[in-house]
């Protein structure tokens, strides 16, 4: 007798089961997390919020501790998280969690991307001056082309 195998993992094909946003607790990102709430809650998708803490050459630093204050952003952005769902508790159902880790922000979000099985990615559009010449994490998310993207102005 043959054991039956697992069905392949197809992205998308009943609607988004698991949608990633990127938070870094610019405007842009809260934009971002706000479309990507209502999707999730339109959808019942699971919303998963993600701040990719940022990893600078110790040089570049210049001895300041940078690592307490990425975990100072991790917690203000989890507290503003936190604040905004429990302001809208019964009213909206919505599943979500919490990631953060280290590195690169575009690095990070393909990390958690692929981890959590995202059935599509939301990022806020870069507000940064020098993503002109490196290319944002949005536009390189969707050069990838492995989820749908959606970037929120």
């Amino acid at each position: 007798m043959q054991e039956k195998q697992p069905a392949p993992f197809e992205r998308g094909t009943d609607g988004p089961k698991v949608i990633v946003v990127g938070v870094d607790g610019s405007d842009s990102s809260w934009r971002a997390a706000s479309y990507a709430a209502g999707l999730a809650r339109r959808q019942g998708s699971m919303l998963a919020l993600v701040y990719v803490q940022p990893v600078l050459p110790a040089g570049a630093t210049m001895g300041a501790p940078v690592m307490d204050v990425t975990n100072e952003v991790a917690e203000e952005l989890m507290a503003e998280i936190r604040s905004s769902t429990e302001r809208f508790q019964g009213l909206y159902d919505l599943r979500w969690e919490f990631h953060t880790l280290r590195g690169d922000p575009y690095a990070g979000m393909v990390q958690m991307a692929d981890e959590l099985r995202a059935d599509a990615v939301v990022v806020g559009a870069s507000e940064s001056a020098g993503h002109r010449i490196m290319g944002s994490v949005a536009v390189r998310l969707v050069k990838a082309g492995r989820w749908p993207v959606t970037v929120v102005p």
